[in-house]
């Protein structure tokens, strides 16, 4: 009778998909954008901030941090800031904070020769904060473009951070604006 040797996982493979979960779970920010179809962008030229009704806000110093970021990017595309109503595109935000678990694993051992070996995944609660940009022609009155920015605040983040964090996230998230149509 022939018997065949039966190699278990090691703990380093157990281990090693352990942190592969935990690094899953680390995913950099998500940005998505849509836009109205046949909108001509290159009309626009100065921008408004306008409060979106209902719309869920940080406090003020947040709001402050997140005008100052898409200001930095939208000037880069050559578009000015203007506290006139005769501004060619109105933008507003809002913000969400949800969490999320997150999984943690590591561990030790000896590989499938020496068997045993040990592995620990624990679990956190991280919240995600995902800011959403609309940008409105006020001559017809329709949104033209808006884009979501996921993993962006924390508000439980050191301000410098989540400054690096938001900025990061906004330059994504308006790499791509104007739309090549």
């Amino acid at each position: 009778m022939q018997m065949k040797r039966i190699r278990r996982p090691s703990s380093l493979a157990l281990t090693a998909a352990l942190l592969v979960l935990g690094v899953t779970s680390l995913v950099a920010q998500d940005v998505r954008s849509n836009y109205m179809p046949g909108t001509d962008f290159s009309k626009y030229h100065t921008y408004k901030w306008v409060t979106i009704q209902g719309a869920s806000h940080p406090n003020q110093i947040i709001d402050a941090e997140i005008k100052q970021s898409v200001d930095a990017q939208l000037s880069a595309k050559g578009l000015t800031k203007t506290d006139s109503d005769k501004a060619d595109l109105y933008i507003g935000y809002q913000t969400a904070v949800d969490q999320q678990k997150q999984w943690n694993g590591y561990g030790m051992g000896g590989g499938w020769r020496w068997g045993g070996g040990m592995a620990t995944a624990t679990s956190s609660t991280i919240d995600i904060g995902s800011l959403v940009i609309d940008m409105y022609d006020p001559a017809t009155k329709q949104l033209v473009w808006t884009g979501t920015a996921s993993k962006t605040l924390d508000p439980s983040s050191n301000q410098q951070k989540n400054q690096k964090n938001l900025d990061k996230a906004m330059a994504k998230l308006l790499k791509n604006y104007p739309p090549k149509q």
